[in-house]
């Protein structure tokens, strides 16, 4: 396998950089609600690029880092399509006007994608360190595995994090917004807007849906760039896939069984890829478990298929079935004499 070259990498950060000026002051200088052309167009490019980018790692570093990127960009997309609930709940505990919420998803995705990025290089310096974080890692997945597969995370109304309650506490918040505006005048007196709330909100509610997902990605590469990638092009198209699908995600009644399968899935890969570099005493005497089985990075990136590809497409026959007795049920009802 060749190593990716640091020219390709270079490239890749430059591209990524203006996909995120052009998204963020070219696009969203006009505040609007995306058409749902304009969304799927948007989602449809942003895959398309993925999935170039993939082909591209291939040819320049070979076929596992790209396979590599396709699971963690899948793992990585599966689990911001869960997270938008958590999105459509803060958007509307803030009253943020329709308007204005694709600007606010642009900048508070940017800065989650910052906070992330330094969380990646404290993950990747740790794993290099110490082959048992991924003992932790792995263990904190099945828990979490567990708890999305009997409904405890799910997040039915949204609940101030200490930084803003601190904020709003010593800091003059209005709660009308001003536009863009994060700061503006009232009576003479200058107060900072909602908007700014909201985009802390975003951000560092992001950060915490990292505790998930990277740990997830570490269980598919080691690589940090093949990680780092990864979340940005799933972070790319999350603002518009905001928009297509906010009405719909209670109707993906299923997604939660296929991500707490592939979370359970990557859980039980990190603990025996731990075992395989064990170092611990307490566990053979500090020494590797050479029998332990390892899991290839194709099987993986099947599981993934498997799972998100199945539930989701059991939402979709559930919703139908749902839509075609509520379509039914006036007629029965006209026909009772």
């Amino acid at each position: 396998m060749a190593e990716t070259p640091i020219s390709f990498m270079i490239g890749t950060y430059v591209v990524l950089v203006v996909f995120f000026v052009v998204d963020l002051f070219v696009l969203g200088r006009r505040p609007h609600v995306p058409s749902t052309k304009e969304c799927v167009q948007h989602i449809a490019f942003f895959v398309a690029m993925a999935l170039v980018f993939g082909g591209l790692i291939w040819w320049v570093a070979g076929a596992k880092p790209a396979v590599e990127f396709y699971s963690g960009w899948l793992t990585e997309y599966s689990l911001s399509i869960d997270n938008l609930f958590v999105f459509v709940i803060i958007m509307s505990n803030f009253a943020v006007p329709k308007k204005l919420q694709k600007f606010v998803l642009s900048v508070g995705i940017t800065i989650a994608l910052v906070l992330r990025g330094l969380f990646i290089l404290i993950g990747a310096a740790l794993v290099s360190r110490f082959t048992w974080v991924f003992f932790i890692f792995g263990a904190f997945l099945i828990y979490t595995a567990v708890k999305v597969a009997i409904g405890e995370d799910d997040d039915e109304e949204f609940h101030e994090n200490g930084l803003i309650r601190l904020m709003r506490r010593f800091s003059h918040i209005t709660n009308e917004y001003d536009g863009e505006r994060l700061r503006t005048t009232i009576d003479g007196r200058k107060y900072w807007t909602p908007m700014l709330i909201v985009f802390i909100t975003i951000g560092t509610t992001d950060v915490m849906f990292a505790f998930d997902s990277i740990p997830a990605i570490f269980g598919l590469t080691k690589d940090p760039f093949i990680v780092f990638t990864s979340n940005v092009f799933a972070l790319l198209g999350l603002q518009q896939l905001y928009f297509l699908l906010g009405r719909l995600l209670d109707k993906l009644v299923y997604l939660p069984v296929g991500l707490s399968l592939v979370l359970g899935f990557i859980g039980v890969k990190l603990i025996l890829e731990a075992l395989h570099g064990n170092t611990l005493p307490f566990i053979n005497h500090g020494q590797p478990l050479g029998m332990v089985p390892e899991v290839p990075t194709w099987l993986s990136l099947v599981v993934i298929i498997v799972c998100i590809g199945g539930s989701a497409l059991a939402s979709v026959i559930k919703m139908k079935s749902i839509d075609a007795k509520q379509a039914a049920a006036p007629s029965d009802s006209q026909e009772r004499p």
